[in-house]
């Protein structure tokens, strides 16, 4: 049966308000309904959906919860590579990824955009005349696996883009994370379920992300902000980057609020101390910070090296320390006979993994340190 006009419309008034009641609650962070109402919309848009099939469609707001689980995932080519970033560990290394850019862009002083480095899975938003068609893993850069129904499921990533200029082909870059309080919430959940819990947010997020069973994933409180863009066509987006994400946050998308225009090196490194002091304090886990030139006509004059932009860079923290005793010392005999001693530590979690083991290879540094049990 047909559903008459009048559901259908309807239906379009309920998609209208959970979408906008979706990016009020979980990118705005301002609902304007509680809870209970927000509940009462969505079962009524799933009563008229089971009623009539037909209004059932991929926007629809009810498919957060998940569609029939997947064979396997299928594979996604990317029009435009997914890259990774050249790493820097110390100012003086960012000083000269600076130095650099100025010289092969003939310029004094060059203004960068700074963001956290969230600690978690690229993924790619395929967006045709604003709706959500397609999502992918950034995989190897060239070819990633479509995940399309896990992301459908994430409340933080809008189904349909609203506003006007949204390009009709729009491809959205982001990383996909867990936030402290949602690693622990699932990790409570694990242990009351018998079940053994996650490492570190990071895998747990790519875990989640990756299950076959979107019901599943609809499950986790996975969480999205977009950094950037691939492909665009069929319309024009602004000729900066903090201005492109000036645009997806008009259009729905969730972008960090801290994202800032900094200028020249001594910005960049004010920018990454302030946030290494503030490191522990945020709610989701980093691993350091992000500077991208912020003219695109800059970006596309510096180009690219074999699997980077010459145009980014990532200033990565120092890597975790944390102190343990040594319970005791074994030797291990390798398979051409060479011995390894072995200490065996009080098990210390650092850097997102329990550490148990730590191999003594170097003599003279062990001696140095006078490493042994107690």
């Amino acid at each position: 049966m047909s559903a008459p006009e009048s559901v259908h419309r309807r239906a379009r008034e309920l998609h209208q308000q959970l979408h906008e009641h979706n990016y009020r609650y979980y990118t705005k962070d301002d609902p304007l309904i509680s809870d209970a109402e927000y509940d009462q919309l969505l079962r009524e848009l799933q009563t008229l959906e089971s009623k009539y099939p037909e209004l059932d469609t991929p926007d629809s707001p009810t498919r957060r919860v998940g569609a029939a689980p997947l064979k396997g995932f299928g594979e996604v080519r990317h029009e435009v590579r997914m890259l990774s970033l050249d790493n820097s560990f110390t100012d003086d290394e960012l000083a000269d990824f600076d130095r650099r850019v100025r010289e092969r862009l003939g310029e004094g002083k060059v203004e960068y955009a700074a963001e956290p480095k969230l600690d978690g899975l690229a993924v790619s938003l395929l967006y045709q005349h604003g709706q959500l068609v397609r999502a992918a893993t950034r995989g190897d850069g060239e070819t990633g696996e479509n995940v399309t129904e896990n992301v459908r499921t994430m409340a933080s990533v809008p189904l349909k883009l609203a506003g006007s200029g949204i390009p009709d082909e729009l491809e959205v870059r982001g990383e996909v994370y867990l936030s402290h309080a949602g690693f622990e919430a699932l990790n409570r959940q694990a242990e009351a379920e018998g079940q053994k819990p996650f490492v570190n947010p990071r895998n747990a997020a790519a875990g989640s992300l990756r299950q076959l069973d979107s019901a599943i994933t609809a499950q986790r409180p996975l969480e999205m902000f977009c950094y950037g863009v691939g492909k665009v066509s069929g319309g024009t987006l602004a000729n900066t980057h903090m201005d492109i994400l000036a645009q997806l946050q008009q259009w729905h998308l969730r972008v960090y609020d801290d994202i800032r225009l900094v200028s020249g090196v001594e910005g960049c490194v004010s920018y990454y101390q302030r946030y290494l002091q503030q490191r522990q304090r945020l709610p989701f886990e980093i691993d350091g910070v992000v500077f991208k030139v912020n003219r695109l006509d800059q970006q596309e004059k510096l180009g690219f090296v074999s699997r980077a932009p010459r145009w980014a860079i990532a200033r990565k923290f120092p890597a975790e320390e944390r102190e343990s005793t040594v319970l005791g010392i074994d030797i291990q005999v390798g398979r051409t006979g060479a011995l390894t001693p072995v200490a065996r530590l009080e098990p210390v979690f650092v850097g997102g993994v329990t550490v148990t083991n730590a191999t003594l290879h170097n003599e003279d540094e062990i001696r140095r340190k006078d490493v042994r049990s107690g």
